[in-house]
């Protein structure tokens, strides 16, 4: 099985970041992990309230939001484990995940806005 490519923590660009974070369901998917004490599996991140994300869709949801830094994956069996880099990112980045989270109203433990 091929290896998954985890950027350096001095590696990661903030256009990475805004990119990855450009995409509703990727913060979405995000937010979930962060909430979950910042990490979970693929298949139960899939639910998205009122929508359910394809497994195609999903994958490369964690791929973007992988390669641009934001998580840490890992194979345990036919899971995947996701944990978000949050500690890190904050000290590299001071406020940005924080600010993206709150402007799409989905930081964990802020009431949601439509």
């Amino acid at each position: 099985m091929r290896p998954l490519f985890h950027p350096a923590l001095e590696d990661i660009k903030p256009e990475a970041i805004l990119y990855a974070l450009s995409d509703p369901e990727r913060v979405a998917i995000y937010a979930k992990l962060a909430g979950a004490g910042g990490g979970g599996t693929c298949s139960a991140l899939a639910d998205l309230g009122d929508r359910v994300i394809p497994k195609s869709s999903l994958s490369n949801h964690f791929k973007v939001l992988r390669e641009s830094g934001l998580i840490m994956s890992e194979r345990q069996g036919v899971e995947m484990r996701n944990q978000t880099r949050c500690t890190e990112l904050d000290e590299r980045f001071p406020g940005l995940i924080k600010a993206i989270l709150t402007a799409y109203g989905q930081l964990p433990g802020q009431p949601k806005t439509d």
